[in-house]
Formats: structure tokens, sequence, C-alpha cells
């Protein structure tokens, strides 16, 4: 078992496009009848998310899908769940002074976080973090555990970086 980090920070605005955060359905709607406008939109925009969202850099909705992005998304691997840990503990510090609530800058919190973290990883299980910046950016944090994933076995692990 191993662990992969992800991050991303960016515009509110372009985090909340959820639709490129949720993988499509497995099934494509059915074919538009005859001028079907309506239909058509349909159809060409589940083309469109089919073919955005693994390459999109925007965190899925569900942890385990970052498995699926380009494997230049991975910011670190690491076999111990202790390392992953601590990576997070570094990305969490850098960028607390920026948290929009005042609250989530404490340092108690950060530690309650970094140890449910690691007892998390620890047990072969996602974390998944995201705080408010200094408006109107949004912070995401992921450790996604590999080799297999818990929630998504069936997705396969980045391949390792040349």
């Amino acid at each position: 078992m191993h662990h992969h980090g992800y991050l991303w920070t960016g515009p509110k605005e372009r985090f909340d496009q959820e639709a490129l955060r949720r993988p499509p359905h497995p099934e494509p709607p059915p074919p538009p009848a005859f001028n079907d406008p309506a239909g058509e939109r349909l159809l060409q925009r589940y083309r469109e998310v089919t073919a955005e969202f693994p390459t999109s850099d925007l965190p899925p909705l569900e942890t385990a899908y970052w498995l699926i992005k380009p494997r230049s998304l991975v910011r670190g691997t690491w076999d111990e769940a202790k390392d992953a840990a601590a990576w997070l503990t570094e990305r969490l510090t850098e960028y607390m002074h920026r948290f929009a609530s005042e609250r989530e800058r404490g340092t108690t919190r950060l530690a309650v976080l970094i140890n449910s973290a690691a007892d998390r990883l620890e047990s072969g299980r996602d974390v998944s973090y995201g705080f408010y910046l200094e408006r109107p950016s949004y912070l995401s944090l992921a450790l996604v555990t590999c080799s297999p994933n818990h929630s998504k076995p069936e997705l396969a692990c980045p391949d390792p970086p040349k």
C-alpha cells in the first residue's frame, strides 16, 4: 500500500464547476429525437464531460477519482502513512495563514486534522480536506491510498514517475 498526494488551489468559481468534478455516467444519454435541441445539448454536454473529466485538474467529488487524473498532478508518493501525513502537515502549515476562517487557522484544529488523517491513511482510507482561502479562492488537499484503493478498488494506480 502507498499514498499519492494532490493539491489544487484556484478560484472558487472554477471549483464550483461540479460537472467537471463528477465522473460521467457510464451510460450515455439516449440519442436525441429528430429536431430535439435539448437532447442534442444533453448529448453534447455528456461528450464534453466524458472527455474533460479525466484530464481536468479540478478535484473530483469522490477522492478516489484522483487516480484517473494525469500523473503530472501527483505532488508526492509515499509508502508510509506517516510520511504522507508529514506532507499534509507541511501543506497545511504553508497555507494556514491564508485560511478565510480564523477558527481553521488554529494550531489545535490543524493537529486534530493531521492526526485524523494519519489514522485514516494507516487504515488504508483516503483523506480529503478543503479550505476557503482569501476570497474567492479555495484549497483542496487529498491523499489517496493505492494498491488497491479502499473505496474504488477497480481504479488503477497512476503510473510511476519516469
